[in-house]
């Protein structure tokens, strides 16, 4: 019944966490709030010096900095062999044990007009969206559902007793964003690999319940994704560097939100043991009109999404056509280049 119900879904006092991208944006402020909560954090990012600031921002925010740990790992998530090195530092550092919570935070965009894009971008968007969450979730689910004997009672089924305590869930955290529901022009380049991580979550949701049935004793995997609102970064002004003046002015009206605040929402929305987690109110209204087979959060939850969504698509036709009416007069006034000057 997710945020209908008090019970908190998504403890972290003394828990490990691991997070990618964690040395900026979203994925430091998480780190933040994270520790505040009294959890133990591992942050990886390919920059050496931006980790050593995010490390002792994460440390002073620590709730008990005298028992709580954190960490910090140098490198590019957008290989496998780089994610297992990650997840093997982070076990070891963890003396023995697998990370509790994964949150893939790491990413990047180049919003540029199609024809435009450099071939090798296409590549990158889906590296470093994408497939760093593939190869991220495939190591981290091997530790957590099929370890290695040398991880003993933490990565294995725990002897059966008369009572059982039923252990607590283990969290992947997928990031997504507003264009993995509804894409436009000048996002094409990025959109698809975001909508491929909506379609990752949704997938790998449904098929933890396998491992849920046939090994009741092990932690329960749960999969989220969280889709952040525009944020106020170094990312976002290098992204406005390549993005047209055409794309800029279809984004107007979109919801700011500074980072930390995003953190706290999407953190609320773990908590309330939501799948997919909207930290705007607009994605929220567009997610509801696509959300397909997605779990919805319990009766209550699913009927008003339902008839939101049901309002939400008729709405859509509409915004489609106001997008697509504003697109042909800039084409008609500035020519094709996305820019405000005529060509």
């Amino acid at each position: 019944m997710g945020s209908f119900l008090s019970k908190n879904e998504f403890p972290v006092a003394g828990r490990t966490i691991l997070i990618t991208g964690g040395s900026k944006g979203l994925g430091l402020e998480a780190a933040c709030e994270l520790a505040r909560k009294g959890s133990n954090v591992t942050i990886v990012a390919r920059g050496k010096d931006s980790l050593k600031d995010a490390l002792a921002l994460i440390c002073k925010s620590a709730r008990s900095p005298d028992t709580q740990h954190f960490h910090s790992i140098q490198a590019d998530v957008s290989t496998a062999p780089e994610c297992s090195r990650v997840l093997s530092e982070t076990i070891e550092w963890n003396n023995g044990s697998p990370p509790d919570i994964v949150w893939c935070c790491s990413g990047s965009a180049h919003p540029t007009l199609f024809i435009d894009t450099p071939l090798d971008q296409f590549q990158t968007m889906m590296d470093s969206n994408y497939l760093s969450c593939v190869y991220m979730a495939h190591a981290v689910l091997n530790a957590w559902l099929r370890p290695s004997p040398s991880l003993g009672q933490h990565g294995s089924d725990s002897p059966k007793t008369a009572n059982p305590t039923p252990p607590l869930a283990r969290h992947i955290i997928f990031t997504g964003s507003f264009v993995s529901f509804y894409s436009f022009t000048g996002f094409t380049p990025y959109s698809p690999s975001k909508a491929a991580i909506r379609s990752l979550s949704d997938s790998l949701s449904q098929e933890m319940n396998l491992y849920a049935a046939a090994h009741p004793t092990l932690p329960r995997v749960r999969v989220h994704t969280v889709f952040p609102a525009t944020m106020p970064t170094q990312s976002l002004e290098d992204e406005n560097v390549v993005k047209t003046d055409l794309t800029k002015s279809l984004e107007e009206g979109d919801q700011i939100l500074q980072p930390d605040e995003c953190a706290r929402r999407a953190i609320r929305g773990l908590e309330n043991g939501e799948e997919l987690i909207p930290t705007s109110t607009i994605i929220r209204l567009v997610m509801t009109s696509v959300l397909g087979g997605t779990v919805r959060g319990g009766f209550w939850k699913g009927l008003a999404n339902t008839l939101l969504g049901w309002v939400v698509m008729i709405v859509m036709v509409f915004i489609r056509w106001e997008m697509d009416t504003k697109v042909r007069k800039w084409g008609k006034r500035y020519g094709s280049s996305g820019m405000l000057t005529k060509q």
